[in-house]
């Protein structure tokens, strides 16, 4: 059983009990969270999609973690101009387990 949940503009294939990063959600490490956004649901034999969302489906699990990823380096460089440029970066992100499925 699986379903394709939509957040922060991006599309997640979930599972029960599958443990994902989305970025940065709004809420505290344990707390409770329910995806309402889901495009499409499969128990394994029956595929239902939604038009644009299935009406009455929720998805919703825990959050486990809000925390920084790995640092993305971002170098810029021009050749023969002495022109150089080094930036860092490290996204935000929330860890969520998904506790169950429910249309």
């Amino acid at each position: 059983m699986y379903a394709v949940i939509k957040t922060g503009g991006k599309q997640y294939k979930v599972e029960e009990g599958q443990t994902l990063r989305f970025e940065k959600l709004d809420g505290e490490e344990g707390s409770d969270i329910q995806f309402n956004d889901v495009l499409l649901y499969s128990d394994g034999e029956k595929i239902t999609l939604g038009a644009p969302i299935i009406e009455n489906a929720v998805v919703s699990g825990n959050i486990i973690e809000q925390a920084k990823g790995k640092k993305v380096i971002v170098f810029k460089y021009k050749r023969r101009k002495g022109y150089r440029k080094m930036r860092g970066h490290r996204q935000l992100y929330t860890a969520v387990k998904i506790n169950s499925i429910q249309i």
